[in-house]
């Protein structure tokens, strides 16, 4: 196998406690993932999994307390400063709100450009790579004269994907970038992040809350559970025939037309959560010592 684009090796992540002198809560217990060119890893679990904490730590938001990130074979762990910045051509990042990752007070060629000519490009280049971008995600040419209020919630998280593809990265991190659509919104922005792939080479690193979102776009997920990957593997297996009993409860918590089945996974959930129970206690009481 080829060197990971993305090495992440046994990363923690600690948060200050409440209160004073209380201790450091640790939200990561030792996360490992990879990611190679090309590939979508997706990373999914509940609200307050540390599934977007690895995301943030990927792009220096937040700073580990342990372990090590290594992009295309160098050490990125503590970068920082003008490193930093001189990294995020090579990663960049698309939020999940379309509504305010986007600076309303600027016309969506200005949003465009700005990173391009911060980044030394003249003026001229970076007007006709606008025009580009615009193609790739399905835009008209006068969305670039356009202020981002003048969209809907699915063209603003276009606009906010061809700003992170802008420096041509090799990997995008997507934080539950399509929670906020609705259905046939989120599905024709999914298939656009595929036909980016296709096109462009780009890995993603896919954070979501949804099971169905994943396996739609992921070559490969992880699932986190309280701060731990809990299973890894082909999204297809993942998604289908889960192994880990949390994994099992995702699965079951997609809600399906056919009542009859809906009520029987709602029991098959309810029983896998009520087996799961004592694993639940024992980890809370590790998070509470930490």
């Amino acid at each position: 196998m080829t060197t990971p684009l993305l090495d992440v090796s046994d990363l923690r992540v600690a948060y200050p406690g409440r209160g004073f002198r209380a201790r450091p809560v640790e939200i990561l217990h030792g996360v490992s993932l990879t990611a190679h060119q090309g590939e979508t890893l997706g990373i999914v679990g509940e609200s307050g999994s540390g599934k977007t904490t690895i995301g943030r730590a990927v792009l220096g938001l937040v700073k580990p307390s342990g372990g090590r990130v290594l992009f295309a074979g160098e050490d990125i762990t503590h970068v920082a400063g003008k490193e930093r910045r001189t990294l995020a051509r090579d990663i960049q990042v698309v939020f999940q709100d379309p509504y305010t990752s986007l600076n309303p007070s600027l016309t969506v060629g200005d949003i465009l450009s700005e990173p391009l000519v911060v980044q030394g490009a003249k003026s001229r280049d970076a007007r006709a790579r606008v025009r580009e971008l615009l193609d790739q995600v399905g835009l008209p040419k006068d969305a670039s004269e356009r202020l981002p209020n003048e969209f809907s919630g699915g063209q603003r998280q276009r606009v906010a994907i061809a700003r992170a593809l802008a420096p041509e990265p090799k990997l995008i991190v997507c934080d539950e970038p399509v929670s906020a659509l609705d259905l046939s919104t989120q599905a024709r922005v999914l298939d656009l992040f595929i036909d980016i792939q296709r096109r462009t080479g780009v890995a993603y690193l896919f954070v979501s809350h949804d099971l169905g979102v994943v396996r739609h776009v992921s070559h490969r997920v992880s699932v986190v559970y309280q701060g731990d990957i809990v299973e890894t593997g082909p999204a297809g297996l993942v998604t289908s025939t889960p192994e880990h009993p949390y994994t099992q409860r995702l699965l079951l918590a997609a809600p399906v037309t056919d009542p009859v089945e809906q009520a029987r996974r709602r029991t098959e959930r309810r029983r896998l959560a009520e087996a799961g129970a004592g694993t639940d206690t024992a980890q809370d009481a590790r998070a509470g010592a930490a």
